[in-house]
């Protein structure tokens, strides 16, 4: 009797808790998607010509990549000539003898967009990397009105990239010094996309600035590039959305081994994967390499309207890292339409061994029947149900799209979905806010350092509630001593008090109740006068009723089941 009653009841939370009918989607207003183009430098350097920057922008046409998308032809570091007594910017006569804005017009004519580069300091990256003398006094700083009104009224330009070598020679405040270029840009009057290049991710300030920033180094043709620059983008999600896009740096598809890019190049299993993880990724896809030595398979795969699709879908979203077993990964992100039954996938298997991947697709919010398309190869695979089992070789990717019946409610948000207001990776603060390596947590990542003032808390924008109610939310953090989180949902606060899990890579867990509105809710964690605990994850059970609770039995965290 008492098994039946149990059996019972865990059937009446499975039907409440688990199985979710589809809803519909709320509309939402498309996004102007990341920039697609070419750029100099990697293939160049300082080395441009007006003869050059003409002939990749008439490739650009001739081999059809303007007609998926590609739009942009950005002149790099290497143009400039000295300033005039007056301060202006010259053009190198030896490279450009007869001006930038006939290069600029020359694009123009063709449908395409025109970009530049400048440094926010005095001097530009060429000067120091490729002793280009010309360009030690060819930064915008003490320039900015006169450089910006030249750029972009007198010679016509639509882009810039601003780079931080000399910036960072003269020990700049980079919110600062940005924000002073952004201004000058503005009175411009003209409509400007601005890429940061900072090489780390510079702050939340960055989106009231430019359109993409870089979040890494410079990259290379190697797998070992490859694998640095998503490492560096793989938590960073919540950065990206609204027309604004963290830059993974310019594709290294179709260089040649001894490239003046560096690095050995890529296979082509590599090349399919640096594609389509930047494509789903959402980061700008700026072509680096000379477009008149292309190989066709690296063109046939920077033309694959598929993937592209990805980038420049209308959510403009990022994938965000849904599981993290062993060595691979599994990435995840809505297209179309926010939370319904289409889902962009990758599958990314970094190491130097294969990798097997078990994905249950209740951890991608997917139920019932799922249709799955190899955007790479351009092939339907099949539809399955339960999961979704692979195998990857070394070094490879595979980007799918998926349709469900169902669109799943999430039971679980990971600490590493969280958007942290106080958050860069420019390792100027003492214990700054970060995501950080933890072996025991659920993703092997939380966030550490939270708390200490109240602007540096995480905050999850879309938590997701069908039907609204009350709900059982259980808390995974580390601590070593005592420690208080102050939790918010909608406005509401929760104060937990001494909270200590026994050691800071020990797991600990808390329950709460929370009530959750119907559609999106905004949940905060924090402390505004000292340290929080570091968080790992919350799951959100509904309660069946308010009085007596009935628990969905497993949860999928990261791929793995693990009981309540």
């Amino acid at each position: 009797m008492v098994k039946n009653f149990f059996y019972a009841a865990l059937l009446l939370a499975t039907i409440s808790g688990c199985q979710h009918m589809e809803t519909p989607s709320t509309e939402t207003q498309p996004v102007t998607p990341p920039v697609m183009g070419w750029s100099s430098w990697n293939a160049f350097r300082v080395h441009i010509s007006d003869t050059i920057i003409k002939h990749q922008a008439d490739l650009m046409v001739e081999l059809g990549l303007k007609d998926v998308g590609y739009r942009n032809i950005n002149i790099d570091d290497g143009y400039f000539g000295l300033r005039d007594e007056k301060g202006n910017m010259t053009p190198n006569t030896d490279r450009f003898p007869n001006g930038l804005k006939e290069v600029v017009d020359h694009i123009h004519s063709l449908g395409l967009k025109a970009g530049n580069y400048t440094d926010a300091g005095v001097r530009t990256c060429g000067s120091f990397a490729d002793g280009d003398t010309k360009g030690r006094t060819a930064g915008i700083y003490a320039h900015e009105a006169q450089d910006a009104d030249l750029y972009f009224n007198q010679w016509g330009f639509d882009f810039i990239k601003i780079d931080y070598c000399g910036g960072n020679d003269l020990g700049l405040d980079e919110k600062k010094q940005y924000t002073a270029i952004k201004k000058a840009i503005d009175a411009t009057g003209k409509d400007v996309s601005i890429n940061i290049c900072r090489w780390a991710f510079p702050g939340t300030w960055a989106k009231d600035i430019a359109a993409s920033w870089r979040i890494s180094g410079d990259i290379q043709a190697s797998w070992e590039s490859i694998k640095y620059v998503m490492s560096k983008n793989m938590y960073l999600s919540a950065y990206a959305g609204n027309g604004h896009y963290n830059d993974m740096d310019m594709l290294v598809v179709g260089f040649p081994k001894g490239a003046r890019v560096g690095g050995n190049g890529l296979t082509q299993e590599e090349e399919e994967a640096h594609f389509g993880l930047w494509c789903i990724m959402s980061s700008p896809l700026l072509i680096g390499c000379d477009m008149s030595t292309i190989p066709e398979t690296s063109l046939n795969l920077l033309k694959n309207k598929e993937l592209i699709a990805l980038n420049q879908d209308p959510l403009g979203l990022q994938a965000y890292v849904v599981q993290h077993n062993n060595e691979g990964y599994v990435l995840v992100k809505d297209i179309l339409e926010k939370r319904g039954t289409t889902r962009a996938v990758a599958l990314y298997n970094p190491s130097d061994t294969i990798c097997t991947f078990e994905i249950p697709f209740e951890c991608l919010e997917l139920g019932g029947d799922v249709k799955v398309r190899d955007l790479i190869k351009k092939e339907d695979l099949g539809t399955f149900q339960g999961t979704f089992t692979r195998e990857l070789p070394r070094h490879s990717a595979m980007i799918l799209k998926m349709e469900a019946q169902q669109r799943l409610e999430p039971t679980i948000y990971e600490a590493e979905w969280a958007y942290l207001p106080d958050f860069d990776d420019l390792g100027k603060k003492d214990k700054n806010v970060n995501y950080a390596y933890e072996a025991a947590a659920s993703g092997k990542t939380k966030v550490g350092f939270l708390g200490g003032r109240p602007e540096n808390y995480a905050e999850w924008k879309e938590v997701y509630s069908e039907k609204g109610g009350t709900y059982d939310m259980t808390i995974t953090y580390f601590t070593a001593e005592d420690r208080s989180l102050v939790v918010d949902v909608n406005g509401e606060k929760q104060t937990i008090e001494k909270l200590n899990s026994g050691g800071y890579s020990t797991p600990g867990t808390i329950t709460i109740q929370v009530n959750l509105k119907s559609g999106n809710n905004v949940i905060r964690m924090g402390r505004s006068d000292y340290w929080a605990p570091d968080i790992d994850c919350f799951t959100l059970t509904p309660q069946v009723n308010p009085t007596k609770a009935w628990h969905c039995p497993k949860f999928c965290v990261n791929g793995d089941r693990i009981q309540l």
